[in-house]
């Protein structure tokens, strides 16, 4: 089973996608949103492509740990996603994973129009990756007591 990560933007979505053993994530890019129905098809397409089973949503807290604005936008995107897929959706608490992604970036020669497409994917891959460590670690602590 695959899982999706999704960095979501009002214009860009940054993707990654779990191996099948939930080992690794790796980078699908950003999606340019364009309107609802070449939306759907997108997302359709990319479940059906990677036999996609579980999707985690990067969630925007503030630092105190409160919900803003770009919180509901991000509930309001999960809800449309949930219902046009049909698969279950976790929220991660995404805070700090733009620095992260920057920080990353930084530290490579890459040209700062690429780091600017790159910063999505990446935040993508780091929301992801985190979400699948806390799930092993669970089940990891689950099997020792």
């Amino acid at each position: 089973m695959r899982v999706l990560g999704i960095d979501f933007g009002d214009k860009r979505i940054g993707l990654a996608v779990s191996d099948k053993l939930q080992f690794t994530a790796q980078g699908l890019g950003q999606y340019q949103v364009k309107n609802k129905k070449e939306d759907k098809i997108f997302f359709q397409g990319l479940v059906s492509k990677y036999d996609i089973e579980e999707i985690v949503i990067g969630f925007p807290l503030r630092m105190d740990g409160t919900e803003g604005t770009r919180a509901e936008k991000t509930k309001e995107f999960a809800r449309w996603l949930e219902k046009i897929l049909n698969l279950p959706i976790t929220f991660w608490d995404e805070r700090l994973t733009t620095q992260q992604a920057s920080r990353i970036l930084n530290q490579q020669k890459i040209k700062k129009k690429s780091k600017k497409d790159l910063k999505d994917q990446i935040s993508a891959i780091i929301i992801l990756a985190s979400y699948m460590e806390h799930k092993r670690s669970k089940s990891h602590a689950s099997q020792n007591h």
